[in-house]
């Protein structure tokens, strides 16, 4: 298997890029992080990479709303490069802020055409407060590439603005084509209901993660790239003492690791 280029975004106030960059190399990628005004000085190099990744954090401070700056810059400068990029069979994933970053570009929507417009959004939790904490999430049936064989993740979130928003015709439109992804549920697997904290935001219908029609491109709230060893969770002492006891096998590896996995296995 050849293994596929990953162009990893960093620039003013990004701050997920190295485990971001971590994360596909562990999965076997050529991952190279690139500053945004790189990229616009050059945009023919974005012909070079199979996946783009718009990490975590807080883009240009989160100037006007989280992520509407780095967005604005893209949908700018980039526009004509970055959509011969989404026609290419290529792959796009957009965590925390970086979801926050596609969704005001115009990239999370049932239509087709992307950056055409702005259907979604990403807005202020319901318990007006930052959020960071770990959840349950609910793989979907959907076309998501970077979900393939998932069936539940435990992650963390850490965000202000991740309530996941759309009119109910255009929620309803991403359900029945199957781009909701993942799903908030609480630890026994249970429907989230919308209920804090199994749900940190209050997203309608639990939404956590989204996709377009391709499933090459993926947003999500949640952060994967936080959980690519066991030892990443707070209590993975604890954890380990349990799993010894029940005679199971102590793992290795985080259960985010598995996105990262699934998006080089595309380019197998």
């Amino acid at each position: 298997m050849t293994a596929p280029n990953v162009l990893v975004l960093t620039g003013y106030g990004v701050n997920c890029d190295h485990e971001t960059q971590h994360a596909f190399g562990l999965a076997g990628a050529k991952a190279e992080r690139v500053h945004v005004n790189d990229l616009i000085d050059a945009p023919e190099r974005l012909a070079a990479y199979q996946i783009i990744a718009f990490p975590g954090g807080f883009s240009f401070g989160d100037d006007i709303a989280a992520g509407r700056v780095l967005a604005n810059k893209f949908a700018t400068h980039l526009r004509e490069p970055m959509r011969r990029f989404l026609d290419a069979d290529k792959l796009v994933i957009g965590v925390c802020n970086g979801f926050q970053v596609m969704v005001k570009m115009g990239l999370i929507t049932p239509e087709a055409r992307l950056m055409e417009s702005q259907a979604t959004t990403l807005t202020y939790n319901d318990s007006n407060r930052y959020e960071d904490r770990w959840v349950w999430l609910k793989a979907e049936t959907s076309p998501c590439v970077f979900t393939r064989g998932v069936d539940r993740l435990y992650v963390p979130v850490a965000h202000g603005e991740g309530k996941f928003y759309a009119p109910d015709a255009v929620l309803d439109r991403l359900e029945a084509q199957g781009q909701v992804a993942l799903r908030y549920v609480a630890a026994d697997g249970a429907p989230a209901g919308g209920a804090f904290p199994a749900n940190p935001n209050g997203s309608p219908r639990d939404i956590a993660g989204v996709c377009d029609a391709t499933g090459r491109v993926f947003g999500l709230m949640p952060h994967p790239e936080r959980f690519l060893y066991f030892t990443n969770h707070p209590r993975w002492t604890a954890e380990a003492d349990r799993l010894r006891r029940a005679g199971q096998p102590v793992p290795e590896e985080g259960l985010g690791r598995i996105v990262f996995q699934n998006a080089v296995a595309y380019f197998a």
